[in-house]
């Protein structure tokens, strides 16, 4: 069984992907949405979204964006690079993204339309390929639909991705309208992978999958599918693909020191190297809201994680953040070793 590292804004970027891999990293990881009009327009932090450090060859980049002909031209813009393959984002159902004409409003167009992108798409990796950079794989990330989606027109809306050129297709099991507090139908992730399994296309579930138990309750909701797909909770707990490989696969990925040590993540340290991680790869305009938006993950770790956040996420820059982390740490000292279980007793070759 695959894990994969999902996509999230603010988060998805080298210095995230450099913490999971601290933690023995997983099979591939997914950018954060790139605006295909920006990125032909030459955005001045452009650059920073295409990074696909410190791991290319399992680097994936997702692409957003209303218009086809602009979708396939950053397609091919993509391919250039070093990187595993191209996602077409049609699951993203933010109201502004959706009204703008992207993410899942795709799942909403002509099938045809729809169609003829994706293919379109295809055909520019397929071109692109033969340059030299290698062939990238297309892969495309959906949702159920609409409120009145029905299992017929999801499994139509499946054939056809695969019919048009798609590769791999990832499945969030909720509507445009269900928010993430509601479960997600993992049963049709399964009926997705049975349907593209026979035209020997893979299926990654996505949605709400947070440790061991839940991952099999996904993998028997949806026999079948090829990869579990992680975002959330790897921002909470970015050793849950290590805990997972070794609970699933009886896989054991060694954590680098001094992160974690006798089977123990230090909280202050894992934070302490992420700010200078993200110093290091992001622009000074991106710290505050990339650091923001980890923190507020981070910090359900504590037993005080009202009071960590609180402190934490306000921070006026980031060496005020460094001397609260120390604070915090010297207020709470029980709370900066964390202890990771692993299935059989394996923790404790960690």
């Amino acid at each position: 069984m695959k894990l994969i590292c999902g996509p999230m804004a603010t988060l998805s970027h080298p210095a995230f992907r450099r913490l999971v891999g601290k933690f023995g990293g997983c099979d591939e990881y997914f950018t954060e949405m790139i605006n295909a009009g920006t990125l032909l327009t030459g955005g001045p932090f452009e650059k920073y979204y295409l990074d696909p450090s410190p791991f290319p060859e399992r680097t994936v980049w997702q692409l957003i964006g209303k218009s086809g002909e602009l979708i396939v031209r950053a397609a091919g813009e993509l391919a250039r690079l070093p990187g595993l393959g191209v996602d077409i984002n049609m699951g993203c159902s933010a109201p502004d993204i959706y009204r703008y004409g992207s993410g899942i409003a795709w799942m909403m167009r002509p099938l045809p339309e729809t169609a003829r992108m994706v293919s379109a798409v295809r055909n520019e990796l397929e071109r692109r390929g033969t340059e030299g950079a290698g062939r990238k794989r297309l892969s495309v990330k959906i949702r159920l639909g609409d409120e009145d989606f029905s299992a017929a027109g999801f499994v139509e809306f499946c054939s056809m991705l695969a019919d048009s050129g798609a590769e791999l297709v990832t499945v969030h099991p909720r509507t445009r309208k269900e928010k993430l507090v509601r479960p997600p139908r993992w049963e049709f992730c399964g009926m997705a992978a049975e349907v593209l399994g026979k035209k020997g296309v893979p299926v990654y579930i996505n949605g709400n999958v947070r440790d061991e138990a839940s991952a099999r309750a996904a993998m028997a909701a949806a026999p079948g599918c090829a990869g579990i797909m992680i975002s959330r909770e790897a921002a909470r707990s970015p050793w849950v693909f290590m805990q997972l490989a070794s609970a699933l696969d009886g896989n054991v990925r060694s954590p680098e020191p001094p992160v974690m040590r006798n089977g123990c993540v230090d909280l202050m340290e894992l934070a302490l190297d992420f700010i200078s991680d993200v110093e290091m790869c992001q622009p000074p305009e991106f710290w505050r809201t990339r650091l923001q938006r980890f923190f507020s993950y981070y910090c359900d770790n504590f037993k005080f994680s009202h009071y960590a956040r609180t402190s934490l996420l306000n921070a006026a820059d980031n060496d005020d953040l460094r001397a609260r982390l120390g604070d915090f740490f010297s207020r709470c000292p029980d709370e900066r070793m964390r202890r990771i279980s692993f299935p059989c007793g394996k923790d404790e070759n960690h």
